[in-house]
């Protein structure tokens, strides 16, 4: 479970996702969590609590690529 995590950070889910990776770059901040694979391009919403519950490790921020 993480505690910190901002704009533009990569984060590693518990669960992958159906693409087969478990790397998300988080797209949006507040009440909810928007966050978009960095594999297939998905985007997934969250609640705050279900995505601390589900995120593993925080890698910090993203390349400037992605």
């Amino acid at each position: 479970m993480i505690t910190d995590f901002s704009l533009g950070d990569k984060i590693i889910m518990r669960k992958p996702h159906a693409c087969g990776t478990n790397e998300w770059l988080v797209t949006r901040t507040g009440a909810d969590v928007k966050i978009k694979c960095i594999s297939c391009g998905r985007i997934v919403m969250l609640d705050r609590a279900d995505f601390l519950k589900s995120a593993k490790k925080n890698l910090g921020q993203a390349d400037a690529s992605v």
